[in-house]
Order: structure tokens, then C-alpha cells, then sequence
């Protein structure tokens, strides 16, 4: 039996027909041996740090293998939280817990037996001894999404067991900076670094390429560099795209990736994400307390306030996942009809503001977006796919 299209293309999961290798940083070093080289440096933590959908996870993966992975996320651990303990429970090991014990009486010829309840806590010691003897390896994935104040106490429960020889990886956004890791003075000359750079189209491309022939497809170099383009620095989002032709094609029994079917592709790969009402909350703004916003008539026809938008520009192309301040008002102003006023700078500013607020408050996955030393950093390539083809844009 030949191979099909969900076993070739896994946006969720270890994509083992179309994994591609990278070089490092243009050294002509792939990423794997520089992964290896580190975890192979005794006494040294190693930090990962690359944007999202960028295939960090995997990488580890491929490197480590998942018979010595252990995986846990930033989430896992609150303030109140034992880091000990979430290691040791990762592994299946009780760190904590009652045990009962029997003694007989002390009276000669007795055969009577008294028990008691002991209360037991494993020591970090014990959990680091466990990670090194079965060459297991800690991956800390979304570090960011540990409280400041428990990165903080992460980071000193690292330092320790790094000295100990245990190996960990933390995995974390680029700017929502790991500085409890980076510059924590303690790590200093203990640290590998790992820049994990957005990918390139010709690497994005080879991923189709790759997958495609697999499956005994046939697309063309051009058609593979449109979707290199789409799937914005992700290999997340090209597997997904990839799967999704797929299923197109196999309805109408058809077995060649032609360019008319790109873009019902992309709005069909969309309904995988759920970004409805993160877009809603973005257009819609803080409240109004009963003020009127001023209103801007569009190109299209549409009347947006200045949230509606800056929404509308992130989805405008070219697709970019870091805007700075002048090309956001730009593509503002180039949105609204030539005789209507457009906003000035300073109230756009405002309004960036605001909604760096609004999302900061809000659950992660409204944090798509952050708004930080005059750019918009969109954090999520999902969510910008999902603006350009998933819902009605200019």
C-alpha cells in the first residue's frame, strides 16, 4: 500500500517524510549537530529560542529522540507549584507521598504487627540521578509561559542540576525574551545558545517538494514557491497547506498541485484555527463607555475605526511577521478612500497601546500579537494566515 497524505504531511506531529535539515546561522553546521554539540557540553543549559511554528519542538525530537525526551511546558508550573515535582511526575516517579510501614510488638512470641503512615518527599537529587542513569533529557517548551516570578525560581533550580550534569533544553519566543535565563548572572559561561532564524522559502518549498513526490503527486517549482511564500517562515503552516491539497485533490481524483487551487486551499486550511474571536476582541478595542469612534470609509466599501483597521493592515500584503511603525500607517492610510482624513500617527500609536493592553490581560491565545519598541511582532504565523484567508480582508 502506498502512503498516504496524513502519514507524509503531520502539522502536529514529527513530520518524518518531509523533514528538512537547516544550517546554523549560515555556518554550513545543521541545526541537529549544533543541538547535539551542546548537549554533549557537561554542566551547560541550553537555550532555544526561535518564533513560533518554527519547528523548534521538532528539532529537539529529531535530536534527542522520543524514547528520552521529557517533555514539559512553562504552563505547567505556577507559583505555588513544586519545579521537583513536575520533573519527577514528567517520569512517573511518586516525589511525593505516604508510605506504610509494619513492625511487630516488642512482647516475646508475639505475632501481632503495628503500622504507620510515613510521609515522603524525593529529594531533586534522586529525580537528577533517575534523568541521568535511563539519559533522559528535560525540554522546557514555552518557557514565557511561566509567571516572571517563577522563571525566576526555575532558573535558580537549574543552575544546581545543570552543575549536576542534568541535561535540559528551555525552548522560548525571542521577544518575550527568557532574560531569567539569558541574563541571569549565575548561568553566565554556563549557557549554549541556540537562535533558531525563521526559514527560508527554499527550504519551506523543499518540504512540499519532498512530500508531494512521496506521495506520487506532481507540482511544479513554481506552484511549491507560492505556497513557500503563504506559509510565512513556517513548516507548520506548509504541512498544514500541504494536507489540505491533498484532501482537495483526492475529492476530485486528481493528482496534480495545479495554481488554481492555491487559494481555495488556504481558506480550507483555515478552519482549522480558531482565531474568530481573537480577531473580534483585536477589532473591537477596549470599551467605548458610550463614545463614538470616528469612522474611516475603505477602498472597499467597508467603515472601520482605527481598530478595524490596524487589524486590516496586519492581513494586507506582503504577508510580514515584524511591521514597524511607518509601514503599519502606511498600509493604514492606503486602505481608506483618498478624500477621507486619515488618522495621525500619535493616535495610531495610541491605539497600538490600548490593544497591547486589552491582549496582555487576556488568555495566551489572544496574545498573537505584541506591540514593543515601535513594531508589531506578529507571534503567531497561524493567526496571520488565518487574518489574510480566513475571514472577509481588503
Amino acid at each position: 500500500m502506498g502512503l498516504k497524505a496524513e502519514n507524509v504531511f503531520k502539522p502536529g506531529a514529527y513530520p518524518k517524510y518531509t523533514y528538512v535539515s537547516r544550517n546554523y546561522e549560515d555556518t554550513g553546521i545543521s541545526y541537529e549537530l549544533r543541538l547535539k554539540q551542546a548537549l554533549r557540553t557537561a554542566g551547560c543549559l541550553t537555550s532555544l529560542i526561535g518564533p513560533s511554528k518554527m519547528g523548534k519542538t521538532i528539532l529537539c525530537e529529531k535530536v534527542i529522540g522520543f524514547e528520552n525526551i521529557v517533555e514539559v511546558s512553562g504552563a505547567d508550573f505556577n507559583g505555588e507549584m513544586d519545579f521537583w515535582a513536575v520533573v519527577a511526575a514528567k517520569v512517573g516517579l511518586p516525589y511525593a507521598g505516604e508510605i506504610t510501614t509494619e513492625r511487630e510488638a516488642a512482647e516475646e512470641y508475639s505475632t501481632e504487627r503495628d503500622s504507620r503512615n510515613e510521609k515522603f518527599v524525593l529529594s531533586k537529587d534522586k529525580v537528577i540521578q533517575y534523568y541521568k542513569e535511563n539519559d533522559k533529557v528535560l525540554v522546557i517548551d514555552d518557557f514565557h509561559y511561566a509567571s516572571q516570578e517563577m522563571q525566576m525560581k526555575m532558573a535558580q533550580q537549574l543552575k544546581d542540576a545543570i552543575r549536576r550534569e542534568l541535561k535540559v533544553v528551555v525552548v522560548s519566543l525571542p521577544h518575550r525574551s527568557d532574560d531569567a535565563i539569558r541574563q541571569n548572572a549565575d548561568l553566565s559561561g554556563r549557557l549554549s545558545l541556540i537562535n533558531i532564524e525563521a526559514w527560508k522559502e527554499e527550504d519551506l518549498k523543499e518540504i512540499a517538494l519532498k512530500g508531494f513526490k512521496q506521495l506520487n503527486m506532481t507540482i511544479t517549482e513554481t506552484v511549491a514557491e507560492k505556497l513557500a511564500v503563504e506559509c510565512l517562515t513556517s513548516p507548520q503552516l506548509m504541512q498544514y497547506i500541504c494536507l489540505s491539497i491533498c484532501i482537495l485533490l483526492e475529492d476530485k481524483n486528481e493528482e496534480t498541485v495545479c495554481a488554481e487551487i492555491l487559494e481555495t486551499a488556504y481558506k480550507f486550511t483555515t478552519v482549522n484555527f480558531n482565531y474568530y474571536d481573537v480577531v473580534n476582541v483585536m477589532a473591537k478595542g477596549p470599551n467605548t463607555r458610550g463614545k463614538r469612534r470616528n469612522l474611516y470609509r475603505t477602498k472597499s466599501g467597508k467603515e472601520l475605526d482605527l481598530y478595524g483597521l490596524i487589524v486590516e493592515s496586519f492581513a494586507k500584503n506582503p504577508p510580514e511577521m515584524e511591521l514597524d511603525f511607518e509601514n503599519i500607517y502606511n498600509r493604514i492610510t492606503q486602505l481608506i478612500e483618498e478624500e477621507v482624513k486619515v488618522p495621525d500617527k500619535q493616535s495610531v500609536k495610541n491605539h497600538l497601546n490600548n490593544l497591547q493592553l486589552i491582549l496582555k490581560e487576556k488568555e495566551e491565545i489572544y496574545r498573537a500579537i505584541e506591540w514593543k519598541d515601535g513594531k508589531v511582532y506578529i507571534l503567531d504565523p497561524l493567526f496571520l494566515f488565518y487574518l489574510r484567508w480566513g475571514r472577509t480582508h481588503e
